[in-house]
């Protein structure tokens, strides 16, 4: 990982965001990434050789709570530390932005990970809006 830029806030297309998420999320369809990135608190990147590898996005609530979402790291990069680096990083830049607490909501599967991040489990809710239109995943 260490020819592997991490930044917050760098420069980012919503073209490369659907090249990360096609790789990364079966069933992606491609989408206006422009209002979720203009809504963003910070979002964090990875580059290998300029191409983007990694994402996370960070929203925020106009107060002291910001969340995580979008966690996504290519397939050829993953089990490399690169998730956690992306997680912490963001976490970081939210600190700094004044943010007092990080929530995510996550899949059982993915509870080692997110522990590995700092996180500790707490109890949550969740309520479908709307049927998803077809597999779990960023936007999807």
């Amino acid at each position: 990982m260490t020819d592997t830029v991490v930044e917050v806030d760098g420069p980012l297309t919503g073209e490369e965001l659907d090249v990360l998420f096609r790789a990364a999320w079966p069933g992606h369809r491609d989408t206006d990434f422009g209002p979720v990135l203009a809504r963003s608190l910070l979002r964090a990147t990875a580059r290998r050789a300029g191409t983007l590898v990694g994402y996370v996005n960070v929203v925020g609530d106009g107060g002291v709570h910001a969340f995580l979402l979008d966690t996504t790291v290519h397939p050829d990069e993953r089990r490399r530390g690169l998730g956690v680096t992306l997680v912490r990083a963001a976490a970081e830049a939210a600190r700094q932005r004044g943010a007092h607490w990080l929530h995510v909501d996550f899949e059982p599967h993915l509870t080692t990970f997110h522990e590995r991040c700092g996180f500790r489990p707490t109890a949550a809710g969740l309520m479908a809006l709307r049927e998803p239109p077809g597999p779990a995943g960023p936007l999807g």
